[in-house]
């Protein structure tokens, strides 16, 4: 049962930026399963059951990151994470095409949200496509998610922007990639049980901003053909 994560997983990421090695890590990993990784499964377990209790019909599985990095992707940087991430998402080989919940905990704070890894550009065209059709569906999201007041229109911009219908729905506009999340400071809800409920209910929130972005999934889908 998730418990809540603790200073001692905030003194391990910390610890895992400032001394990305292997030898620092190995001397260290029992404090990552104790105290990072195996309440992140927990977490994500328990949400994943409420929400899919709720929503069965969506088809959405869990899946936790590991702190490893690709090793054919390090880029200069060590060979491991200094954040974790859980993502409740389709079950495919393009899942990063599509979109996900996610939670995520870094040694700055949390976040949680649905949106994409990797929108394609034909899945952001279709949705402006559809913003210049019929703007109204967005509207009635976007409004809601003003009101609620918790989530925020994140994603790179585009550097010359594509168009401006409204200042309500060109920040959704001008995306190359888009989500909606939250961000937050390490606080005490990320350290309490409560924080199951927290995420089970922001996620059945955001069900009809995944189902929005979701529709337009089969043009950017295409070009894997």
């Amino acid at each position: 049962m998730f418990q809540g994560y603790s200073e001692k997983t905030l003194d391990f990421m910390w610890g895992i930026r400032l001394n990305n090695d292997r030898a620092w890590f190995t001397a260290h990993k029992e404090e990552y399963q104790a105290h990072l990784y195996q309440p992140t499964v927990e977490l994500g377990r328990e949400v994943h059951q409420r929400f899919t209790e709720k929503f069965p019909k969506l088809g959405l599985n869990l899946h936790v990151c590991r702190i490893y990095r690709d090793a054919r992707r390090l880029h200069g940087q060590g060979p491991y994470k200094d954040h974790l991430w859980l993502t409740i998402r389709p079950e495919n080989d393009v899942w990063s095409r599509q979109p996900v919940f996610w939670f995520e905990i870094a040694p700055e704070g949390w976040s949680y949200g649905v949106g994409f890894w990797n929108a394609s550009a034909q899945t952001m065209a279709a949705m402006r496509r559809d913003i210049d059709g019929e703007p109204g569906r967005l509207e009635k999201l976007a409004r809601r998610l003003k009101r609620d007041g918790r989530f925020q229109v994140q994603g790179q911009d585009y550097a010359r922007p594509k168009g401006d219908p409204s200042p309500l729905l060109t920040p959704w506009y001008n995306k190359k990639d888009i989500s909606v999340g939250c961000n937050r400071p390490f606080d005490d809800l990320l350290c309490s049980p409560a924080l199951v409920d927290e995420l089970a209910d922001a996620f059945a929130f955001l069900v009809p901003v995944y189902q929005y972005f979701q529709s337009f999934c089969r043009a950017g889908l295409e070009d894997l053909k």
